[in-house]
């Protein structure tokens, strides 16, 4: 990916928050089922969602042009 390329830059944001979103269904849906051995699971659930945040943001803040002083 050309990380300076503002539309390879987008599609890989939308990617992101896509598994973000899917992400955050599947925690949920653990959650209901509230089963003890899937703790674990969902702190790494929570873990990656917490790094693909991290991510976006850092993509989002590429986007945005440099400002002369």
């Amino acid at each position: 990916m050309d990380t300076q390329n503002p539309a390879d830059i987008a599609q890989r944001i939308a990617e992101l928050r896509r598994e973000h979103r899917e992400l955050d269904d599947a925690i949920a849906q653990r959650v209901a089922t509230s089963l003890e051995d899937d703790e674990i699971a969902i702190k790494r659930m929570k873990k990656r969602k917490l790094w693909l945040k991290d991510c976006i943001a850092r993509l989002e803040s590429a986007l945005i042009p440099d400002e002369p002083a």
